[in-house]
């Protein structure tokens, strides 16, 4: 991998801190095989730069830098180190296997940092970098200078210890964001300005923090200032509100080419994967509607979109989700999904030939399940479609109510829907579910016995979709009759139901003679 120099007007170097600033995230804590792992996979990403720690900190910290300097070949690897002696020969000593090392040191240029915690007048500041600059470059050949709290100093200062530091051998000059503050025009200003004050050959760089949300805005507008390195991280993680995101400043110059002419060597399709693997590893979670990498971000449930993404994927989203790894956009259905969807839905789970009439029945319990539930997913329509509807609904579920608790006898009300219309009818029980089986027993006058009875979730989360399974015996025959809803008692009553259907369809059993009489006890 070639380093970028400041005249490949179009090239972005990508420096990934994920390691460095982003393990300062609170909670995080990488081990050395963590770190390894996320390294490799930072390489097989294509990142220009990998930052691997700042060796000084620990014992540990050099080691891990040390190790992945060793095994992890293609991008440069970097160690940070402040303005001092002990840093700059701890990075040395971390990075001198690698096959292309840098050491990358700071100071504080802003007056209140120089002024509160370096307790330094600016001179002796620019002395410091100076020397800093110059003992890295006594151990590699590539040196980054950083001026932390750029973006608070006095531009003409930072002109000043830049210069400074080009001349004592920084090839890289960094520019931090470190608070968060700036915003992306006086980003944009302060680059030109910086451009236009030091040599062609230096690399330009931006750091920035999001403690106001707007470190991809800004480290965007730095490239279009003269920025041709970009300091970020995978799934933006770091300190305080983290950092730049590396997915969307790459998807970003990537989908909009004709705002932003420039390019990074990232190979997208391992975007998705090194994202989850930093939250795995980190416990960092991704927010799902985390742009690029978010489990919504190619997700679809309303109707209108997913009528348009059926008819033209372009509608409605602006980048492929296998560009970035992923998988290809998915259909959220939910409560605002439409038929289209729907029948789309069944499609791609491998039931494209429902009659209409049994898709709209679907659709309808879709509904009904979708305002309970909220998301569905895939299992919970083949749990609707598999669901056996075969029997022909003499009776069928229109709703009940439970009354249970501690030291009081379950109560149910029931109402189902029978050839003479609406019946309810109410039973005690030993349970809540031993109830509404009495009462369905007294609208339809059937009493089959109750042989087993077996609960499982058939989908995931907390609200899952539950089968009941009820295995039962009317005269000689037995039958079988499973029931599918979030609420057990609900699938328990659409099974012990569907066991009444079958013995009105005479199903293993001789058919019952005459009308039904409702309420026959």
């Amino acid at each position: 991998m070639t380093q970028p120099t400041q005249h490949d007007e179009g090239r972005i170097i990508i420096f990934d801190t994920t390691l460095r600033d982003g393990e300062q995230s609170p909670g995080v804590a990488l081990n050395h095989t963590q770190k390894l792992e996320i390294a490799h996979q930072l390489a097989r990403l294509g990142v220009d730069v990998i930052e691997a720690g700042f060796p000084i900190a620990s014992p540990g910290d050099l080691e891990g830098v040390s190790r992945i300097a060793r095994e992890v070949r293609g991008p440069i690897i970097a160690g940070l180190a402040r303005a001092g002696r002990a840093d700059i020969e701890a990075a040395a000593r971390a990075v001198e296997h690698a096959g292309k090392p840098r050491i990358h040191t700071f100071i504080a240029t802003s007056p209140i940092h120089m002024a509160k915690k370096l307790n330094l007048e600016p001179d002796a500041v620019v002395e410091r970098a100076v020397q800093a600059v110059t003992l890295a470059r006594s151990f590699v050949d590539d040196v980054e200078f950083s001026a932390e709290d750029a973006t608070r100093s006095d531009w003409d200062f930072l002109v000043r210890i830049f210069q400074a530091a080009v001349e004592a051998g920084a090839t890289t000059i960094n520019v931090p964001d470190t608070v968060g503050y700036t915003t992306p025009d006086e980003m944009r200003r302060l680059f030109a300005h910086l451009k236009a004050q030091l040599p062609a050959h230096v690399i330009l760089s931006s750091h920035c923090h999001d403690d106001l949300g707007m470190a991809v805005a800004n480290s965007i507008a730095a490239a279009e200032g003269g920025a041709r390195q970009i300091e970020c991280t995978v799934n933006g993680i770091g300190e305080r509100a983290g950092n730049a995101s590396l997915e969307e400043i790459v998807m970003a110059f990537h989908t909009r080419r004709d705002a932003y002419p420039f390019a990074t060597g990232i190979r997208t399709r391992e975007l998705y994967r090194s994202s989850r693997m930093v939250s795995r590893l980190s416990g960092m979670p991704v927010q799902p509607n985390k742009a690029i990498i978010g489990d919504n971000a190619f997700a679809h449930e309303s109707g209108i979109h997913q009528d348009g993404v059926i008819k033209a994927r372009e509608t409605y989203e602006i980048m492929n989700a296998e560009l970035v790894g992923r998988e290809a956009a998915v259909l959220v259905m939910g409560k605002h999904s439409g038929r289209a969807a729907f029948r789309k839905a069944l499609t791609d789970l491998g039931y494209a030939d429902l009659p209409d009439d049994k898709v709209q029945y679907l659709f309808s319990r879709f509904k009904d399940l979708a305002d309970r539930k909220g998301q569905i997913y895939a299992d919970d329509l083949r749990a609707l479609v598999e669901a056996r509807t075969d029997v022909p609904q003499t009776f069928a579920l229109e709703g009940f109510q439970i009354t249970s608790g501690m030291n009081m006898t379950p109560v149910a009300f029931v109402r189902l829907h029978t050839p003479n219309g609406p019946v309810d009818a109410t039973a005690h029980g030993d349970g809540p579910v031993e109830a509404a089986i009495q009462a369905i027993n007294r609208i339809t006058g059937i009493t089959p016995s109750l042989e087993s009875y077996r609960i499982q979730a058939v989908t995931k989360g907390g609200d899952a979709l539950g089968e009941v399974s009820i295995g039962a015996r009317y005269g000689e025959t037995s039958l079988h009759g499973s029931g599918v809803a979030t609420d057990i008692v609900e699938a328990s009553a659409r099974a012990w139901v569907r066991i009444h259907n079958m013995v009105v369809a005479g199903m293993g059993a001789e058919r019952r003679q005459g009308e039904f009489a409702p309420g026959r006890l």
